[in-house]
Formats: C-alpha cells, structure tokens, sequence
C-alpha cells in the first residue's frame, strides 16, 4: 500500500494526520507543498483541493482530517 500525506508547516490538522498514521503503523511518505511548486500542483490535480492535508493511499484521495474515510481505505478498525 503506498501512501503520501500531502502536508504544509503550521497545519494542525495535518499534524494530526501524520500521528494517526504513526500510531497505525502505516509507512507513508511526507509531501510538505510549501516546498515544491510541482508536488503543490500534483496535489491540487488529485484531489481539487489547494488546502492541506490531502492523504493519497493507492490512489485513493482524503481530503481533511477524515478518521472514517481514513480508516476505511487503510483497512482499519
């Protein structure tokens, strides 16, 4: 399962994200948008969305601190 946290400082919510995913066990790889114009625009053609966080899991989008949507597409209970 590949999973990318799109993410950028000073989010709250995205923090969250990132420790629902450590506390899970679920290896993901961490996007921070503010640095990379080209991982900002491939985040916003994913999802519609310009705000973070945005989890891709295998293609897969969530938008927002979603717990539901999360643990569904993560195959957790």
């Amino acid at each position: 399962m590949k999973v990318i946290l799109y993410t950028a400082p000073a989010c709250p919510f995205c923090l969250m994200v990132e420790k629902f995913l450590e506390r899970n066990n679920i290896k993901f790889d961490v996007v921070d948008i503010s640095k990379d114009k080209n991982k900002k625009q491939e985040m916003e053609k994913k999802s519609n969305q310009s705000n973070v966080p945005v989890v891709d899991v295998d293609g897969k989008i969530i938008v927002g601190y979603d717990l539901r949507k999360l643990k569904q597409e993560l195959n957790l209970k």
